[in-house]
């Protein structure tokens, strides 16, 4: 070892040792009560961790095993500071590690998909340069869906990828779906849907038709001239590719989705001039349909004539999906919010940024999933607060970007009206003890310049509106190892839809508060008793060493 490996390991010692130093009372009552003579042996641990941790399926033999795995002397048991170590262990996760454990043989329709909005865009939405590095970055995280807005090049000779009506750089379709081939089924083995924005003659949809064929090869699923009565389940598309579109139209038909912003004049107008995307050929005459295109077509898109009665009506004999934006649901979910949710029980409904969105912010998803629509498509470019949500509701069930919506959503026979107030279901307390980390993944300077950090700690709840809160804790002062001991508490009505968010701030007198770490986990997965929470940067991406030790119970109401 290295004189500096060794001073690192060093400091690294020294610094846990100042933690378990700050060990709160209930971590060493616990010890005391599981050990015996200042050591927990494997029975002693095993009891801990089925009594208090919940860990009903830990054997002795796993129990001995973290023993083993201990880097203390001696081996016939934890003394103090390695079980406090192991506490804050990254084996010692605040969510369940089940892998994949919804139902995945329902329809598509009964899932919550992690989807990305203008997928292919590296930016902001008017000038960013398009590319498929974007799509693999999202591919990696667990997206599922992602969406390509496909216009001729310059020549009209071939198919580009950009944000039609902007100064985006554009990128060939053949670029985006080699790219999507091979990173399609990193992280998740279920399918991919790709929704395409089509902007195409008939003679480049043939020719788009023929590059997703030759590209995609046998991964791509392809229904043929068959319309569904219901949709095929993940479990059966799993390792498959989808596309999702409207069938061709004629010119003098097509009008993009993302151009329909209803009644919302104020809005209409700003998007028109941020990102209004031009329709093609608006006055050429019509032209013939692309047959081998059509047949790739498996989950059929389009809003039908008339108002929002007309949008949301079910067809027994088949299933489609509807595109609204951020503004036109909201304003649908104030007089038909139960229309919505019997609609997405069978069809798709995807909801999108408004276009001012130009700098690839987002917005809350909860409205969308609390009405059951499945593909909430985000800008995933950014690192906003929302984009945390997206992130956090995706943990769960094994993070295979397919989540199964909540059986009041499905439920036919009681359609589930998301305007009533529910009764509470659970109480969830949260205590957050201390904090760890920041000393090794920041610069010693980054939050202050002449002295520790001053970190406080934001918890909250993100669910429906009955159920959103965020509380904060006092600040401590002047140090890397902060220890706060509170306890929070929240009253859910929908714990099935809930996220606990958790954010680390270090306080300043003089300027905006500096950030230092976020997560947010579902609320349906998280673990009770004593767990090391990890914590993410602004991206989303984990920090290397800087984690919370947090407690977690679940009550009922009285």
């Amino acid at each position: 070892m290295s004189k500096q490996s060794y001073r690192v390991c060093l400091c690294f010692r020294r610094r846990f040792k100042m933690a378990v130093a700050q060990a709160p009372e209930d971590v060493k009552n616990l010890f005391e009560m599981y050990s015996e003579n200042g050591l927990m042996n494997a029975d002693g641990l095993h009891k801990f961790l089925v009594e208090y941790q919940k860990e009903d399926e830990t054997t002795t033999d796993d129990a001995q095993k973290i023993i083993d795995g201990s880097k203390h002397l001696p081996k016939n048991g934890l003394h103090v500071e390695a079980f406090f170590r192991h506490l804050f262990s990254d084996t010692n996760s605040p969510q369940v590690s089940l892998g994949v454990h919804h139902d995945m043989n329902a329809p598509l329709s009964h899932y919550f998909i992690f989807t990305g909005h203008n997928s292919y865009l590296t930016g902001n939405q008017l000038n960013s340069d398009c590319s498929d590095v974007p799509i693999i970055n999202a591919l990696k995280r667990g997206v599922r869906v992602i969406e390509l807005d496909i216009w001729p090049n310059s020549e009209k000779d071939d198919v580009h990828v950009l944000h039609g009506g902007t100064l985006t750089a554009p990128v060939t379709l053949l670029k985006c779906l080699s790219s999507i081939k091979e990173y399609a089924f990193v992280s998740s083995d279920f399918p991919v849907v790709i929704t395409l924005e089509d902007h195409l003659t008939p003679d480049l949809q043939a020719k788009a038709a023929n590059m997703i064929t030759e590209t995609l090869g046998d991964i791509l699923f392809t229904p043929g001239s068959e319309v569904f009565k219901e949709f095929p389940s993940p479990e059966t598309l799993k390792k498959r590719i989808i596309i999702s579109t409207k069938p061709p139209k004629d010119y003098t038909e097509a009008k993009e989705d993302k151009d329909k912003e209803n009644d919302l004049k104020s809005d209409k107008a700003n998007d028109e001039v941020a990102t209004k995307k031009a329709e093609p050929h608006e006055n050429k005459p019509k032209q013939k349909k692309a047959p081998e295109y059509k047949r790739l077509i498996a989950i059929h898109a389009g809003k039908p004539k008339g108002g929002l009665d007309e949008c949301l009506e079910v067809d027994p004999e088949k299933v489609r999906r509807l595109s609204l934006s951020e503004l036109e649901l909201e304003k649908a979910t104030e007089t038909h919010g139960k229309q919505i949710v019997r609609f997405t029980q069978r069809n798709m409904l995807r909801v999108y940024p408004k276009g001012i969105r130009v700098d690839s912010s987002n917005y809350n998803p909860m409205i969308a999933w609390l009405h059951g629509a499945q593909m909430v498509a985000f800008n995933m470019q950014g690192c906003d607060k929302h984009l945390w949500l997206m992130h956090g509701m995706f943990k769960a069930n094994g993070q295979c970007g397919y989540v199964k919506k909540p059986d009041f959503l499905l439920n036919t026979n009681e359609i589930f009206d998301p305007e009533v107030k529910h009764s509470e279901k659970t109480i969830l307390k949260v205590t957050v003890y201390l904090g760890e980390g920041w000393y090794y993944d920041f610069d010693h300077t980054h939050f202050d310049p002449y002295s520790p950090p001053d970190f406080y700690v934001k918890v909250g709840i993100a669910g429906v509106p009955a159920d959103k809160q965020m509380t904060k804790s006092k600040i401590v002062e002047d140090s890397w190892v902060p220890s706060w001991n509170q306890e929070f508490e929240f009253h859910l009505t929908m714990p099935q839809l809930a996220l606990l968010r958790i954010e680390v701030h270090e306080y300043d007198m003089s300027e905006k508060d500096d950030f230092a770490g976020q997560t947010c986990l579902p609320v349906s997965e998280i673990r009770s008793g004593i767990r090391a929470v990890p914590l993410m940067d602004k991206k989303g991406d984990k920090y290397n060493n800087v984690k919370l030790l947090m407690r977690f119970e679940f009550t009922n109401p009285s």
